[in-house]
């Protein structure tokens, strides 16, 4: 059963400047922990239509491809077909402005092939999800 794990995070830029790191996917192995390699495998009028990651963390390794849905608003994202690791992944960035700043609220509902206890699931996911904020609002920031 996947549950839905989600946190927030003020980031001192504009929704569009937000957009622009998440949308330049093939960065990500620059300044995002765990993801080795990202892979633009079809592009698409508003932002990459589809994405494959290799990641690497704390001793496991996947490689998935994600089909993304780009908004004004942010971008939602779900797993193309089940991988090594994941059965499925549904995700979202939405954004809301909120003066000079912007608030970035990230959605994430894995289900994963590998036995996990509820609890250690979700700390993970949340933990994936909090990392994830921590170094997109850093790598925006640096950019301003």
């Amino acid at each position: 059963m996947a549950d839905q794990a989600s946190s927030s995070i003020t980031i001192n830029a504009a929704p569009a400047d937000i957009l622009a790191v998440i949308r330049d996917v093939e960065t990500y192995p620059a300044w995002t922990n765990g993801i080795s390699k990202a892979v633009v495998v079809e592009p698409g009028p508003a932002g990459p239509a589809k994405v494959t990651f290799s990641m690497n963390q704390s001793g496991l390794s996947d490689e998935y491809t994600l089909v993304y849905d780009w908004q004004g608003d942010g971008v939602s994202w779900t797993l193309a077909e089940p991988s090594k690791v994941q059965k499925s992944q549904r995700g979202s960035y939405q954004l809301s402005a909120d003066g000079a700043a912007t608030k970035v609220t990230y959605l994430l509902t894995m289900d994963i092939k590998i036995p996990m206890i509820g609890l250690m699931k979700r700390k993970a996911e949340k933990m994936i999800i909090d990392s994830a904020l921590k170094e997109l609002k850093k790598r925006v920031e640096s950019l301003g």
